[in-house]
């Protein structure tokens, strides 16, 4: 209105007729926007218990991580995956000259079946002998020597059978299958490299499976258990924030180090786009043991002179909402919330929006914050 005013009379200035008229009613207009309420979104401070944040930084690391190797020595005739091939259960990944071992495997055959023959016939001479036995035909002590010889020849057969036995299943590991599904993350032998028994050649890093791993220091310890909530957010993704719970704590510190290791499994919803060797930062919140009155962290307005102030409605006069400043005490800041542990009793609606320049005893007009 004092707008439309001022437009619609001419300007005027001291000497001429009508200014003191002007003047009059700027000083009667200027109060009334100054006293009009300074609107503010407010909340209420609750009482409840007190938290203790924990920021942790780790690493996903995969469940299943192996570093194949192969089970006999040979010559590498073939490598048919590379570093970042991924694999499934089974497919082939290696294969070693099988030449030499196919070669022992025959020989090894050949005898088996030679001592068979033998074990044979020294059974049939035995039943011969045992026949003629009663005849008085053949001597007992040759009888005995002849059962004593068809014992000796199915030893013999059976250690030929278990020697062609085990050509065959080294011949066999001349081919290095994977054991499960995962990503090729390292590959360490190529073509034409002889390769002993039990040589790494490829590690192999499973998908199908990942979890967080974080070094906690001793103080914590004794505050986490499994089953307890972590909010974490990875490097790839810095605002995106997901969910997981302790799977275990490892009781055994590092050396130096005086940390633990923490282990959590994530929700299945994050597990799917986890990675081995991402970077993880998770938020614990501990419980302390105790209760206390807490605000937004907006709430909290923090002066050059080191006051700590808390604006909140105050009701009294009248029934008008007006501004009333708190000087407050603060502790533990958790969850987006505050402690306040002296200068503001709970269930006092505080202001969370609007309250930058507020002075004692102005007329606020009040909206309720969003729950």
């Amino acid at each position: 209105m004092e707008d439309a005013f001022l437009r619609q009379t001419p300007l005027v200035f001291p000497g001429q007729p009508g200014w003191y008229v002007v003047l009059a009613l700027l000083l009667v207009l200027a109060p009334a926007r100054a006293d009009s309420p300074v609107p503010v979104v407010v909340t209420t401070a609750q009482q409840g218990p007190i938290l203790r944040e924990l920021n942790l930084h780790g690493t996903v690391t995969a469940e299943r991580n192996a570093r194949l190797s192969v089970a006999t020595e040979g010559l590498v005739s073939a490598v048919n995956v590379d570093t970042g091939d991924q694999v499934q259960a089974g497919d082939l990944l290696l294969e070693l000259d099988p030449e030499l071992a196919r070669l022992r495997r025959d020989a090894a055959q050949a005898s088996a079946a030679q001592a068979r023959i033998r074990r044979d016939d020294a059974l049939r001479r035995l039943q011969e002998a045992r026949v003629l036995l009663p005849q008085r035909s053949i001597a007992e002590t040759a009888v005995r020597d002849l059962a004593a010889a068809q014992e000796e020849a199915g030893m013999f057969a059976q250690q030929a059978q278990a020697e062609a036995a085990l050509q065959e299943a080294l011949l066999e590991r001349h081919s290095l299958r994977a054991p499960f599904a995962g990503v090729i993350s390292t590959r360490l032998t190529d073509l034409g490299e002889w390769l002993a028994p039990g040589q790494p050649v490829f590690e192999l890093v499973g998908l199908d499976g990942v979890r967080l791993d974080f070094a906690v220091p001793e103080d914590h310890l004794e505050s986490l258990h499994p089953g307890v909530e972590v909010d974490f957010v990875t490097g790839a993704q810095p605002t995106a924030r997901h969910r997981g719970r302790i799977e275990s704590v490892v009781p055994v510190a590092e050396p130096g180090a005086r940390t633990f290791l923490l282990r959590v499994q994530p929700d299945g919803e994050a597990a799917r786009f986890l990675l081995p060797g991402m970077s993880v930062t998770a938020l614990l919140q501990l419980a302390t043991g105790r209760s206390g009155v807490t605000v937004p962290r907006d709430a909290i307005l923090r002066h050059p002179d080191g006051r700590v102030v808390v604006w909140s409605v105050d009701e009294a006069a009248g029934g008008n909402a007006v501004a009333l400043e708190n000087v407050v005490e603060t502790g533990l800041a958790f969850g987006g919330r505050i402690e306040i542990s002296a200068g503001l009793a709970p269930g006092r609606r505080v202001v969370v929006r609007g309250n930058e320049a507020l002075r004692p005893g102005q007329a606020l007009s009040v909206t309720e914050a969003a729950p």
